[in-house]
């Protein structure tokens, strides 16, 4: 037999065989779990990221980070049938800190018709009360606004039963200044070591978990999914976070102020 004809047959098959291991073992996008549950309009939208399949109301959340941004801009970038439905804006943090883009980015995010939320990034080692009054003096909330939103993400030094005293009682002054239940930012494994038991059950959660394509495996007890921080959109400079509303449209007008 010919000793080149024997060469090129063996370097075929290693090729062959190489190339159907890297398939099994690595199979492209379209194979993966992930890949095969999007439909058409989750794909890969002109958002820059993948969103998560089965639901049709999407947000965004943003602060100072994201500089000053071009709500017009935003309010109109769709694709594939999705827009930006909803945003939750930064107020401020601790018991002095403003976002200095906070009032312009609440004005014009009313103009260009999105629903707007505040939130008010959590300090453990300050009182709620302190905290509170600072949120309280800068936000003014008007019909259809979304709840205030509590952002805890750090214990710090504090006390575990110190610091779910603390965050009931951020959430109680609220409701009472307000008028709607709030809203409690945490991530998912926050939410499984402080926030998971009865004193929390009333008040909407909104999870930041991005480790995952499908929240409901680990918990069915959500109402907001942050599940990226990488997010594009017309308007904004750099990435920006995006969410996902368990719910339709009029269910997100329910959560709002009457």
């Amino acid at each position: 037999m010919n000793k080149r004809k024997v060469l090129l047959g063996g370097i075929t098959i290693a090729i062959v065989a190489l190339v159907t291991f890297a398939f099994v073992t690595y199979p492209p996008f379209s194979a993966l779990g992930m890949g095969s549950k999007l439909g058409k309009k989750q794909g890969f939208p002109g958002f820059g990221i993948w969103l998560p399949p089965d639901y049709e109301v999407h947000g965004i959340d943003v602060s100072r980070h994201q500089g000053k941004i071009n709500w017009e801009s935003v309010s109109e970038h769709t694709s594939n049938d999705i827009d930006i439905s909803f945003t939750f804006i930064k107020a401020c943090e601790g018991r002095s800190v403003r976002d200095n883009y906070f009032q312009e980015n609440w004005k014009e995010a009313k103009e260009h018709n999105m629903l707007r939320g505040a939130y008010h990034f959590f300090r453990p080692h300050l009182t709620a009360d302190e905290q509170f009054n600072l949120f309280k003096g800068i936000v003014k909330l008007q019909k259809e606004d979304l709840p205030p939103v509590l952002d805890v993400e750090m214990r710090g030094s504090c006390p575990p039963a110190r610091l779910k005293k603390n965050v009931k009682r951020w959430l109680v002054l609220a409701e009472k200044q307000y008028g709607v239940t709030p809203i409690l930012y945490t991530s998912y494994s926050f939410y499984r070591n402080y926030f998971s038991g009865k004193e929390f059950e009333k008040y909407p959660l909104w999870i930041a978990h991005y480790a995952t394509d499908d929240l409901n495996r680990l918990t069915k007890k959500w109402d907001f999914w942050q599940h990226n921080e990488g997010g594009r959109v017309k308007g904004i400079r750099g990435d920006v976070d995006f969410n996902v509303f368990k719910g339709d449209y009029r269910d997100l007008l329910d959560l709002c102020k009457k």
